[in-house]
């Protein structure tokens, strides 16, 4: 009769991670399964909270950060009171220290309305987070992920964009602080792995959507799919032709802990998005046509700074990572509709 598998718990290192270490009496081989101690800042915001979600069901210690500025205790409260998670609050222009193995630096509010209502507060957070951040990961000899932004391309004059692109950013506008922001924590991350050898990965992820948005980020996915559930009217700034290509969470995600598995002397940066392009127009008729009723389409002036175009050249991940987009636009509508349908409901 073949035995059960037997566990050995050994404390390991500095961080105080456990090695799973099933032998199996048939062949008397053993198979390490290694649980990493991993930071994720911002955390409880819409893209962190799904990326806890996946390390900790991959049997990962995830420390979760956030100051609540744009995050919400309820997009990780399913994940509160499991052994392998915990949740701080504290906002990353100020030092954090803790003895961890990967950190995601995904702490910035990312919607135009939570950015713009602080612009100051915006541009600390992007600094000061990647600063401080990058001050842990050299001291721990963490590796450490950067989410930047497909915003630091600006208002695009290449198209597709590809990461050589250096951008069009006007550094004294509404969207500054965070355009700015997120380019000079590039620039942090460059030289911290130049200068002191920290492993470093920077993305910059292009439009991403999915559960637990939040129903007022002002996102275009989200507001189009809320208005049409409450039965108003499709607001579209501009002409309605300016593109944008729309990314599902889960896809992003699986991208980030593929570049976060790169060896050491790949930094990147790498884009992560779904090259398929529509126009605001097309979204807005998609999702009338999946929801129904009366809502039509009306029109408003165009913010300044607002980007023509915005499509990822993900040659470079495609290569580097062996990653591309998986959910197309249909379907993962379909799952976001129905995430926002139950939630208004509530």
């Amino acid at each position: 009769m073949r035995s059960s598998p037997t566990y050995i718990f050994s404390p390991f290192s500095l961080v105080n991670r456990f090695f799973v270490v099933p032998l199996q009496n048939k062949n008397n081989k053993a198979t390490f399964i290694s649980m990493k101690r991993i930071l994720v800042t911002g955390g409880a915001g819409f893209i962190g909270s799904h990326l806890c979600e996946r390390l900790v069901n991959e049997g990962h210690d995830v420390i979760c950060i956030d100051n609540f500025y744009s995050g919400s205790k309820e997009n990780v409260w399913h994940l509160i009171g499991k052994p392998n998670f915990e949740i701080v609050r504290h906002d990353v222009i100020n030092p954090y220290w803790a003895e961890v193995d990967e950190i995601y630096n995904l702490a910035c509010p990312a919607s135009p309305i939570y950015y713009q209502n602080d612009p100051i507060q915006t541009t600390k957070t992007s600094f000061f987070g990647a600063y401080h951040m990058l001050g842990l990961a050299r001291r721990t000899k963490a590796k450490i992920l950067q989410s930047s932004t497909s915003e630091v391309y600006g208002d695009p004059n290449i198209h597709p964009q590809p990461e050589s692109y250096w951008g069009n950013v006007n550094p004294i506008g509404l969207r500054s602080c965070y355009d700015e922001g997120k380019r000079v924590a590039e620039t942090l991350f460059f030289d911290y792995y130049r200068l002191h050898k920290v492993r470093a990965k920077v993305i910059r992820i292009f439009n991403t959507y999915g559960p637990r948005m939040a129903v007022s980020d002002g996102r275009v996915v989200s507001n189009f799919v809320v208005q049409a559930l409450r039965g108003e009217d499709l607001t579209i700034y501009g002409d309605g032709q300016q593109t944008r290509s729309f990314q599902y969470v889960s896809d992003l995600i699986e991208g980030m802990i593929r570049m976060m598995d790169t060896p050491d002397d790949f930094t990147g940066p790498v884009n992560l998005g779904n090259p398929g392009e529509f126009t605001m127009l097309e979204l807005a008729e998609k999702v009338i046509k999946k929801i129904g009723g009366k809502s039509k389409i009306v029109f408003r002036p165009l913010p300044s700074d607002d980007p023509k175009m915005r499509r990822p050249d993900i040659t470079v991940a495609k290569r580097e990572l062996g990653w591309e987009p998986k959910v197309p636009l249909d379907e993962g509508l379909d799952h976001i509709i129905a995430y926002f349908r139950d939630y208004l409901q509530r």
